[in-house]
């Protein structure tokens, strides 16, 4: 109860010093003594500290400002206004008005020539564009407002241009290209130390990863992104991360913790009244609700997300959330509705030039006509996904990003280049020994002979202090490098300089969860926990480097590893899975050890999968050698559909061992499994 005072009597002092700013700012206004410029800059806050709570405050004291301005003949006032009317009928959806106010805002900021301004308002009549659908329009104006300002070195309007020309390519389907232009936002933003444009662009490099099918990787960007946001305060932005990890949990099977992101989502969303992200939220949870068989619920946070996109005029959402509609409706078997409604959604994805929405639709409506017998129409839609599919190009955006990732040259470069210094370092030092040599032979004898002696004695234990000095961050840098990549991988890497990527046929993933890990973790102070799941995976490291098999990383509580890399060998798959059966037996035995000493202890869930994949070197600082491939998420979904305390294994790594008299198979049958139907499955014991 008194925190919840202590809550009124905050807002209410923000509120009083909120009226306190604005009163003064009124008595400026209409104070006559003052220059006209002092009272229009004053009306000018005015309006705009009214945009998001009052906006019919807002545009009454924008519609003064315009006015006294154009009276006055100060235009660059008149403009100010034009700006202020623009993002107040932006906020409110209304976006035909919006633009309208834009760009008389814009052609008056460039008759009095500020260009700043003029790049702000194309940059804001870019965002209108992009809500409405119409992103060759806001690609056009992200273009114009970002030539401005690179000509005038406003380097923080660049990045957010380049953030708005990737949108735009995104939303077409063109990732590729969209990735390009994030990568160059993100040079920018490190420039200038922008963190909260380092955070979105990160975020943004999950999402492609994301729509590569690499989720593992792209939950590894949206933390990254989640812990800058928290640093710099963006609740809007921390929101997006929180439900970008939420959405990508889902994909991975684990409803739990997919909505535990996604509420703390919602809860922020709430707090700002962001129309745009909540529905987003609204959707996601929507999903699950969907994927859980929920179809009512699920129906209803669908209907409240097409209410909100409708209420702020974005049409990309719209079309979306009928999509969403259509296809559950379908489901029900309520095909005229379902179809009535994908339609809806396709016509709208056609309007706007949405390459991915239309796909979308397209297999709405194809399922829908299979369904119904119609296969002329079925086959219509077909085609038309073939020929989306292609425009779409997934393959092009994987090389994308294996070549961002691929720096590995860095780690050779850099050793050398330190070598080098030492070198010119000790010959810088022979030479200044020399001269000193040479004036000292000037000197009386004996004190000659002692100086030549002192500085040949100090010259020869420096050059090998230097040389043990190479040699030891020789053997420093070696033991990094091999300890963060495989052997023959580091051999490859320091030989060319670079180390190519590679495809595999037949690897062996496993994936590690601790269950219930949110709950355990409450019940353990930060460092207990830190160094119990540190306990844990020093265990794991230490089975992996046993049966020679790679780990590949850690992503919170979860463990990756794989057998058949860098080197296949014939026994790879077998000792995948005696390392799975061993780290699970230290976890049973750890908690049996723990429940006796009435601590907490984690329980564990273990998966692998036996297929192909792509592996490489990752990374620009913080590098690391990393697969990718449809195989890694089926592995993960091993580990979500198995049961604590067993090693859960598919049926591509069971027809790989089943003759083997070493393992035990129980089978589990067809399992449903989130985005691949069913599949076989069994649990291994020996």
């Amino acid at each position: 109860m008194k925190i919840v005072i202590l809550l009124i009597l905050l807002l209410n002092a923000i509120g009083a010093q909120a009226q306190s700013d604005r009163d003064s700012l009124k008595r400026v206004w209409n104070n006559i003594s003052f220059a006209d410029t002092s009272r229009l800059n004053a009306l000018y806050q005015l309006g705009h500290s009214f945009i998001d709570s009052d906006q019919d405050s807002a545009i009454y004291y924008a519609i003064i400002q315009n006015e006294f301005a154009l009276e006055r003949g100060l235009l660059e006032y008149s403009a100010d206004a034009q700006d202020v009317l623009g993002d107040v009928y932006d906020s409110k959806g209304e976006l035909t008005k919006a633009v309208n106010y834009y760009e008389k805002a814009y052609e008056l900021f460039e008759k009095v020539r500020n260009r700043k301004k003029s790049a702000s308002v194309l940059h804001d009549l870019g965002q209108v564009k992009w809500t409405a659908g119409e992103y060759k329009l806001a690609l056009d104006y992200y273009r114009r407002s970002l030539a401005i300002a690179d000509e005038i070195n406003d380097k923080k309007r660049s990045s957010q241009c380049l953030k708005g020309i990737a949108y735009s390519y995104f939303q077409q389907g063109q990732y590729s290209t969209a990735m390009q232009y994030v990568q160059k936002s993100l040079i920018v933003s490190e420039e200038i130390d922008d963190e909260e444009g380092i955070a979105w662009c990160i975020n943004a490099l999950g999402v492609f990863y994301s729509r590569q099918g690499n989720s593992e990787k792209a939950l590894e960007y949206y933390f990254k992104g989640l812990e800058i946001n928290k640093k710099t305060g963006d609740q809007l932005a921390k929101s997006y991360s929180l439900r970008n990890i939420g959405n990508t949990y889902s994909i991975l099977g684990d409803d739990e913790k997919a909505l535990e992101y996604i509420e703390r989502s919602l809860v922020i969303d709430e707090e700002l009244n962001n129309k745009r992200s909540l529905s987003f939220s609204l959707n996601a949870i929507g999903e699950i609700l969907n994927e859980q068989g929920e179809k009512e619920k699920a129906l209803e946070y669908y209907y409240r997300c097409l209410f909100l996109a409708r209420e702020i005029g974005n049409r990309d959402m719209e079309c979306e959330y009928l999509e969403d509609i259509g296809s559950l409706l379908i489901d029900q078997g309520n095909y005229k509705a379902g179809i009535s409604e994908c339609q809806k959604s396709y016509d709208i994805a056609l309007e706007i030039g949405s390459v991915v929405d239309q796909f979308n639709a397209c297999d709405c409506l194809y399922k829908a006509s299979k369904a119904l017998g119609q296969d002329a129409k079925a086959l219509l839609f077909h085609e038309k996904m073939a020929v989306l599919q292609d425009s779409i190009n997934y393959e092009a955006l994987a090389k994308d990003l294996q070549q961002m990732e691929f720096n590995n040259y860095m780690v050779a470069d850099s050793l050398k280049k330190e070598e080098e210094k030492l070198k010119i370092a000790m010959a810088h030092q022979q030479e200044v020994s020399q001269k000193e040599k040479s004036r000292n032979m000037f000197m009386a004898g004996g004190l000659m002979l002692l100086m030549v002696a002192a500085g040949l004695y100090s010259r020869n234990r420096y050059v090998r202090k230097s040389r043990n000095w190479i040699e030891m961050e020789k053997d420093r840098s070696e033991n990094l490098l091999l300890n963060i990549l495989p052997a023959e991988i580091a051999e490859e890497l320091k030989a060319k300089g670079k180390a190519d990527a590679r495809d595999f046929d037949q690897v062996s993933i496993i994936f590690t969860d601790f269950k219930g890990f949110t709950e355990q973790s409450a019940k353990l102070n930060t460092a207990d926990l830190v160094n119990e799941i540190n306990q844990c995976f020093e265990a794991f490291d230490h089975i992996t480097e046993k049966y020679k098999i790679e780990k590949i990383k850690t992503i919170g509580d979860a463990y990756m590893a794989a057998g058949g890399l860098p080197v296949p060998t014939d026994d790879s798959v077998k000792n995948t899975i005696l390392a799975a059966l061993e780290m699970q037996a230290f976890i049973s035995n750890r908690k049996i050890e723990k429940d006796a000493q009435n601590e907490p202890a984690f329980e564990m869930r273990v998966g692998i999968h036996t297929g192909p994949v792509a592996a490489g070197i990752v990374g620009v600082k913080k590098f690391q050698y990393d697969i990718w491939g449809d195989a890694v998420n089926t592995a993960s979904r091993m580990e979500s559909s198995g049961e604590v305390g067993r090693v859960n294994i598919s049926q591509a790594t069971y027809d790989l061992v089943k003759d083997d008299v070493q393992f035990n198979f129980t089978p589990r049958g067809k399992v449903e499994v989130k985005g691949k139907g069913e599949m076989e499955m069994y649990y291994v014991a020996t």
